[in-house]
């Protein structure tokens, strides 16, 4: 959840550690701080709240320093505050770091330090850590640290300063993503690519129980052991125009701007008008070999994985069981050899859709990851990787990488079809044509941002907001729903459209808004009829429907979109969706990019 970022080398530190935070505060921005090494002592700025304050604190420091690390907070232990936020120390400032993820074991070390004597000053887990790496060194900072990650429990990405070697960072992680970039004469650490992008393209991504030991001229990576291992160095191929805004007014504006492209680009080289295949995997995935297929995920990408089960049902008629990934944990799958299970993370660090994964691979499924991020836990831990192909998604509400992922689910239902002799050519190239069309058709939608600018601007100080839709219509209304939580911070519900006389319908009143979701030609008018009894009770109502669907006595507002096969109409339905909800959030004046409480990457249970 929480940023970090270590800096070893001849620059400012300040600097690079500021502009690294402020690419990371989509990931936590309740506090931030930095230590920074000078020959005497270690030096620890924090402030709490947005970076911009420590930005504003630190303005006219001048600090002689070629050592350091940074932190952005979401607050898991303890509120926000100065004194709970990051870096944390023992009493004497010798060892000062960062920490990324939550030590589950905190309250049990916490009494045994106090009762040996050691002060604590705040509420969080992270502040046992220097403590116990005290308690625990005798000389050598590897042989500490090895020490420690036997002691600790849950998970943890740590950059450590040691004042005793200034020009030493050292680093370990478990659960937590933590990324190595390698520049000359100098090298830098984060939780995310982005933060050191415009320095270096070269990384080396940190396995589970590693150790690093970076200086300005060297890292070295030890395994749990405290053995040096080999490591391989991926060049990032993306530029950091990409984790800019480009010129749009947030990330968000931008993300769904660009999600045209990203189609085009999950398409690439997987389907084409000349092939009469999918191609997906560089190693073969034998699907008659399963007789059982979940989906497993978390939040949006759950959202997704509930329209594969529904698409993949409908098209290939083979049951699809879908779990939210901490459920599945705790629920005792009923998974073999013979399942396939599919995680879903536009992160490839979530948590609990990375401890159902290991679950998955405990119980000899074969698993396949649907992520964003190359080398990312979920992506190296599944046995098959599909990559979405969104590029760096920035704003902590996803919509280019949702999108992203129902075009990887509808090319894996093609791909499965095929597999399975459960589609005709003629079939396939009518799903194909449907799928390459997308990208266009979603510009189309594009095109009336202005209209839809409008129609939020009509009903964003409504009070309660309820989206309705049968079938696959009600999985991308539970997409609509969750959007605009997240970033209006609108009490908003998503029912299956049938469901509102068995209860939902008592709170329909006037000007209650009602958004109804209308691409399903097989249930549209069930689906109306729906929306004319509460509009009978004073409710607004607008529709998001096909072009030529007629609602002239149903909706107050209505947002056509492009005719398209039915299957793949839940990219394009959704397009309004993120948009209606962004606008909500402006007209509210509310930070659209960074919705409070939230972190766009979930790294603890």
């Amino acid at each position: 959840m929480c940023g970090i970022v270590g800096y070893v080398g001849n620059r400012d530190v300040k600097e690079v550690l500021l502009s690294g935070l402020g690419k990371l505060e989509y990931r936590g921005y309740d506090s931030a701080g930095i230590a920074l090494t000078t020959k005497k002592e270690i030096q620890i700025i924090k402030e709490n709240g947005r970076l911009e304050k420590l930005e504003k604190k630190t303005k006219n420091m001048n600090i002689q320093s070629n050592l350091g690390i940074g932190h952005t907070r979401w607050a898991t232990h303890g509120k926000p505050s100065d004194l709970n936020s990051h870096p944390h120390f023992n009493k004497d400032k010798s060892i000062v770091l960062v920490h990324n993820g939550i030590i589950e074991n905190y309250l049990e070390l916490k009494n045994e330090l106090i009762k040996e004597g050691y002060d604590f000053i705040s509420e969080t887990d992270t502040e046992v850590i220097p403590h116990l790496i005290q308690k625990l060194y005798q000389g050598s900072a590897l042989e500490t640290l090895k020490l420690l990650q036997e002691r600790l429990r849950g998970s943890y990405a740590l950059a450590i300063l040691f004042n005793n070697e200034p020009d030493t960072l050292y680093c370990i992680k478990k659960d937590s993503p933590l990324i190595v970039g390698k520049g000359k004469d100098e090298n830098f650490i984060a939780s995310d690519i982005p933060a050191f992008l415009e320095y270096t393209r070269e990384v080396i991504i940190l396995e589970d129980k590693q150790m690093a030991k970076i200086t300005a001229d060297e890292v070295k990576i030890y395994d749990e052991n405290g053995e040096e291992v080999a490591t391989e160095t991926k060049e990032i191929t993306w530029s950091i125009a990409a984790a800019e805004k480009g010129g749009y007014d947030h990330f968000m504006q931008k993300e769904i701007f660009e999600q045209p492209k990203v189609i085009r680009d999950t398409l690439s080289g997987r389907l084409s008008a000349l092939t009469t295949d999918v191609q997906l995997f560089d190693t073969k995935l034998d699907i008659n070999h399963f007789n059982r297929i979940y989906f497993v995920a978390c939040g949006t990408a759950y959202h997704a994985a509930l329209i594969g089960k529904s698409l993949i049902e409908k098209m290939i008629r083979i049951p699809i069981e879908v779990d939210v990934s901490s459920e599945f944990r705790y629920k005792d799958p009923i998974v073999d050899n013979k399942t396939l299970v599919v995680v879903i993370s536009q992160s490839g660090e979530t948590a609990d859709t990375l401890a159902a994964l290991r679950l998955a691979k405990e119980k000899k499924a074969t698993t396949l990851g649907i992520v964003n991020v190359v080398g990312s836990s979920i992506d190296r831990e599944s046995d098959i990787t599909l990559y979405t192909s969104a590029g760096p998604e920035i704003a902590v509400a996803s919509t280019k990488a949702y999108t992203a992922q129902l075009v990887c689910i509808y090319l894996l239902t093609l791909y499965i079809a095929l597999k399975k002799g459960k589609m005709t050519e003629p079939e396939f190239e009518e799903a194909k044509k449907e799928i390459l069309g997308l990208s266009h058709k979603v510009e189309m939608v594009l095109e009336k941002v202005e209209d839809i600018r409008e129609i939020a601007k009509k009903y964003y100080k409504s009070k309660n907001v309820f989206y309705i839709g049968r079938g696959m219509d009600y999985y991308v209304a539970k997409e609509g729903s969750l959007k605009l939580k997240e970033i209006a911070y609108v009490h908003s519900e998503a029912y299956e459209a049938g469901e509102l006389k068995h209860g939902p319908i008592a709170l329909m009143e006037n000007a209650t808004l009602v958004i109804g979701i209308l691409m399903d030609d097989r249930l549209i008018e069930k689906t109306i009829s729906n929306l004319k009894e509460v509009k009978a009770r004073g409710a607004k109502v607008l529709v998001i429907a096909e072009e030529g669907t007629d609602l002239s006595d149903t909706a107050d507002s209505v947002i056509y979109i492009p005719s398209t096969k039915k299957e793949f109409s839940s990219v394009l339905a959704n397009i309004p969706q993120q948009l209606i909800a962004y606008y909500m959030s402006i007209f509210l004046e509310n930070d659209v990019d960074k919705p409070r409480n939230l972190a766009k990457s979930v790294t603890v249970e």
